[in-house]
């Protein structure tokens, strides 16, 4: 049963605009990274949401690693391709930009794709990817990111933990999402934990000496310094688990994020300079958007995809389950549980949000006060 106090999805939108514009951030952008924010709460994916505002977004803006207004360059273009440049800007902003260029191609050409270099975090991919299947295309996206992830038989952090994402249409009341790092869990999820005082589960990372940790403040210590990392799909740092797949998948959104956008990659994404100053992190992004109506027909895809979803659910259940879920359910389910209340904040993110209040001056008395 859910203990934390909800705010309304409308004051924590208006409050996270509010604090994005007071540090420079142009109000419409403002509200895209917001919304980017808010949709990870709504989808039940905390460990994106309000909980990474402040020491994802405006941490990183104070301390010069993200430049809050977005200068967005395309560097080319054709008729179904974007490279594009965002400068160090908003990731959220940029992702936005070149989405809504990639749909409308589509729209057109039947297909289109695109990729973004000196990036920054772009909030949950799945978001971006739902932008296609919101206008019954199939969208799909990756990105890089600081080193995480140690390849099979290894235990240095290498690779980011590189989603692979798709949202496909389906005539259901939700597109089929699949939106999940390639590692056994994300950075995120291990810093929600520790902000919670609550431990790593075993075998999700291990150090260089091959031991496992399950200290998530030490975790993320550990990251940074390049002393753990986070084991791949499957498990790690061996292949008895089968690990090698999700390292290969995770190679895959290296490559794609580096290499389609001209960007950087591995080591070079760390923000942190040679000194030990903080510095631009220089993502890679890539999107790709196919429009089934030059296929089969729309109609006919969303038909079949949610005919192959509800036969999923429909097959033979495990002992002791009664239900089994498609990609995207259970994030359109928590949708529906917290439409009516709000988000719930913990303790931290509370005092993170009367904390910015407070220094910008800002006229809101939240409901945990």
């Amino acid at each position: 049963m859910e203990t934390r106090p909800y705010v309304p999805w409308e004051m924590v939108t208006s409050f996270m605009i509010d604090v994005f514009e007071a540090y420079g951030v142009p109000r419409e952008d403002a509200a895209i990274c917001a919304d980017v924010l808010v949709e990870s709460d709504r989808r039940g994916i905390e460990s994106h949401g309000c909980n990474r505002f402040k020491p994802i977004y405006i941490d990183r803006i104070e301390r010069g690693t993200l430049l809050p207004k977005t200068e967005l360059e395309i560097v080319k273009e054709t008729p179904t391709t974007i490279l594009a440049d965002a400068h160090d800007g908003m990731g959220m902003v940029a992702s936005y930009r070149v989405m809504e260029k990639l749909i409308e191609k589509a729209k057109t050409y039947g297909m289109a794709g695109g990729a973004i270099r000196n990036s920054t975090h772009y909030g949950i991919a799945g978001y971006w990817t739902t932008m296609a299947s919101k206008e019954g295309m199939v969208g799909i996206t990756g990105t890089n990111a600081r080193p995480s992830i140690s390849p099979t038989f290894g235990v240095e952090n290498m690779m980011g933990t590189n989603p692979l994402t798709f949202s496909l249409p389906t005539d259901e009341e939700f597109p089929f999402c699949i939106d999940c790092a390639t590692s056994i869990v994300q950075r995120g999820k291990i810093e929600y934990w520790a902000r919670s005082g609550k431990p790593t589960p075993a075998g999700m990372v291990v150090a260089q000496d091959g031991s496992e940790v399950t200290d998530s403040e030490e975790i993320l210590k550990m990251l940074v310094d390049g002393t753990a990392a986070l084991a791949p799909l499957g498990g790690g740092p061996g292949d008895e688990m089968c690990g090698y797949k999700g390292y290969g998948y995770a190679a895959v959104v290296e490559i794609l994020s580096a290499a389609l956008s001209g960007g950087q990659f591995m080591k070079a994404l760390t923000g942190v300079a040679p000194d030990g100053s903080p510095q631009m992190y220089h993502l890679g992004h890539f999107f790709f958007v196919v429009n089934p109506e030059a296929f089969a027909g729309t109609e006919e895809f969303k038909k079949t995809a949610g005919e192959i979803c509800r036969q999923l659910r429909a097959s033979k259940k495990a002992p002791g389950h009664d239900r089994i879920y498609t990609a995207g359910e259970k994030e359109y389910l928590a949708w529906l549980d917290r439409k009516d209340k709000g988000v719930p904040v913990s303790e931290s993110v509370q005092k993170e949000f009367v904390y910015l209040r407070d220094k910008l001056g800002l006229d809101y008395r939240f409901p945990f006060e």
